[in-house]
C-alpha cells in the first residue's frame, strides 16, 4: 500500500461511502521533513534531533503563521489524535520527533503571545467577549450576503476541528480537579452526544457536510485548508498537551462556548437560506441552545471555581481568551478578505468556487 494512503475509517453513521485518507502534500521544508521522517518506517532507537537536517535554521527563517510551519505542527499533533496514514503509531512518543515538535511550538506560542496583546484582566476579557459575540464576522457575512460556495468553504475550514469535536479539550480534564473538573466533564459529555452517539457533534457536522455535497471523511480536505484555519486547531492542541498551559486551555475553551451561540444562530439561518436541508442546519441549531447553557456552565462552574481556589490562574485563563480571539480574528480576516474580493479562501477551490 502507498504509505500516503489508507482507507478512511469514517465517523460511525456518517453518510456516503468512505473516502481514501491520504497524508497531505508538504508545503515547505518543515512539513516535508516531518513527513519524510515518519513515513520512513517505525521509529528506531535514535531519530533526528531538533538541529538535524537544518530544522532549527528552517524554523528561524520561516513564518510561524505560515503554511509550512502550521502544517508541520499539525502533522506532529495529529499523531496524538487519529494518527497519520501509513505512519507507525510509535512515532507519537518518539523523543526525537517530540524535540522537533517543541522546536515548532516555541515560535508559534511566542507569535500568539504577541498577537494576543494586550491581555485584559479576566473579568473585563469575559465581559468583552460576551459583548463581541453578537458582532458578526464570517457568520454575519454568510447570513447577510454569503453564497452557497462560501458556506461550503466555511465548512471545509471548520472540518479540521469539528470532525473531532471536542477531542483537543479532553487533554484538559485530568489537569484540573474538584467542581471545575465535574462541570467541564458535563460540558464535554454534551459534545459527544450526552450518551446518544447519534447526537455527537462530530457526527452532526459530518451529516451537515454531506447535506451540502461535501465529503465528510476525516482529513479529506486537509490539503485545501490554509494556515489560518490550521492555526485555530493547533492552538487548541498546543494548550491541551501542555500542563503548564492548562489555564490557557480553559480560556480557549471558554472563548468557544461564550461566543458560539449567537454565531451558530446566524450560520443556521444562512445555511437554511442557501438551501440546506434538515441535516444541513441541525449542527448549528443544536449549538444555539447547547452553547447558551455551556457558556453559563463554563463561566460559573469552571472559571469562577478555578479562580476562587487558585487566584493566580486568572492571568493564564485571560491569556487563553485573548489568544483564542487573536487566532480566530486572523482566520476571520482571511475568509472575509478573500470572499469580498470574489476569491476562494481555500488553497484549492471547490468545484463550485471561483478558480
Amino acid at each position: 500500500m502507498d504509505p500516503r494512503t489508507e482507507e478512511a475509517r469514517p465517523i460511525d453513521g456518517a453518510p456516503g461511502p468512505a473516502a481514501a485518507r491520504r497524508a497531505p502534500a508538504p508545503r515547505g521544508p518543515l512539513s516535508a521533513a516531518v513527513l519524510a521522517l515518519v513515513t520512513a518506517g517505525p521509529p528506531g532507537d535514535a531519530t533526528a534531533g531538533p538541529d538535524d537536517g537544518g530544522w532549527a535554521d528552517a524554523v528561524r527563517r520561516g513564518d510561524p503563521w505560515g503554511e509550512d510551519h502550521q502544517l508541520a505542527l499539525h502533522l506532529c499533533y495529529e499523531l496524538h489524535d487519529r494518527g497519520l496514514p501509513g505512519v507507525h503509531p510509535g512515532w507519537e512518543w518518539d523523543p526525537g520527533l517530540l524535540a522537533l515538535r517543541r522546536t515548532l511550538e516555541r515560535p508559534f506560542l511566542a507569535a500568539v503571545r504577541e498577537a494576543a496583546r494586550p491581555v485584559r484582566p479576566l473579568a473585563e476579557a469575559v465581559e468583552r467577549l460576551l459583548t463581541a459575540a453578537g458582532d458578526g464576522g464570517p457568520s454575519a457575512y454568510l447570513e447577510a450576503e454569503g453564497e452557497r460556495w462560501q458556506a461550503r468553504e466555511y465548512l471545509v475550514h471548520r472540518s479540521v476541528y469539528h470532525l473531532k469535536e471536542a477531542d483537543p479539550q479532553l487533554w484538559l480534564l485530568p489537569r484540573i480537579h474538584g467542581p471545575a473538573q465535574a462541570v467541564l466533564m458535563t460540558v464535554t459529555f454534551d459534545e459527544y452526544g450526552a450518551g446518544r452517539p447519534e447526537n455527537a457533534h462530530a457526527l452532526l457536522f459530518a451529516r451537515m457536510m454531506a447535506d451540502l455535497g461535501l465529503e465528510p471523511a476525516y482529513g479529506h480536505y486537509l490539503d485545501a485548508v490554509p494556515a489560518p484555519a490550521l492555526a485555530v486547531v493547533n492552538l487548541m492542541t498546543l494548550f491541551g498537551l501542555h500542563r503548564e498551559l492548562r489555564g490557557a486551555a480553559v480560556g480557549q475553551f471558554a472563548a468557544i462556548e461564550i461566543t458560539s451561540s449567537p454565531g451558530a444562530a446566524r450560520l443556521a439561518a444562512a445555511l437554511e437560506r442557501l438551501g440546506a436541508g434538515p441535516d444541513g442546519t441541525l449542527f448549528y441549531r443544536e449549538h444555539v441552545e447547547a452553547d447558551a447553557v455551556h457558556e453559563q456552565l463554563v463561566r460559573r462552574g469552571v472559571i469562577d471555581e478555578l479562580t476562587a481556589t487558585d487566584p493566580e490562574s486568572a492571568e493564564d485563563i485571560a491569556f487563553g481568551l485573548a489568544a483564542a480571539e487573536a487566532v480566530d480574528d486572523r482566520f476571520a480576516a482571511h475568509l472575509l478578505d478573500h470572499w469580498r474580493a470574489g476569491r476562494s479562501s481555500l488553497r484549492s477551490p471547490l468545484p463550485d468556487g471561483p478558480g
